[in-house]
């Protein structure tokens, strides 16, 4: 469960590093932009990346969420749930994907049936990142 002031952090800083696993066993490094969304901080990924497949082999992974100056993070240590168009209702993942959208960019989409066309398009999901454990300068 993420505090009330790391929540703040995590809603007005929206840079981060997601770490996943490999085939292979070797991590993986994806700059991402995410924001508190649910029970931990989401982010959006095509079906196409290899974050997503790693994820969906794998979803145990940490997430860094940073200021600018790299001198204020969160990191978040836990496993990713995955709202996909194989495992959620579709107008369930369209809600969901305007709302990590608005959660990871602090902003609203100027034309949301457009955006919800591209996320078909994209073959979008949306990650959230549940925390098992939290650590950082921001808490």
């Amino acid at each position: 469960m993420l505090s009330n002031k790391t929540r703040e952090f995590l809603a007005q800083t929206h840079r981060g590093v997601i770490t996943t696993t490999r085939k292979n066993g070797a991590v993986q490094l994806s700059i991402i932009s995410c924001g508190p969304y649910r029970d931990g901080v989401a982010f959006t990924v095509t079906s196409t990346r290899s974050k997503y497949w790693n994820l969906k082999r794998n979803p145990r992974c940490s997430l860094l969420v940073s200021n600018e100056s790299w001198w204020g993070f969160v990191v978040l240590e836990g496993h990713a749930e995955i709202l996909s168009p194989d495992n959620t209702p579709a107008d369930e993942l369209r809600l969901a994907l305007r709302d990590v959208f608005r959660t990871a960019s602090g902003e609203e989409h100027s034309n949301w049936e457009e955006f919800d066309q591209a996320m078909v398009t994209d073959k979008r999901a949306a990650i959230i990142v549940v925390p098992e454990h939290v650590y950082g300068t921001a808490m």
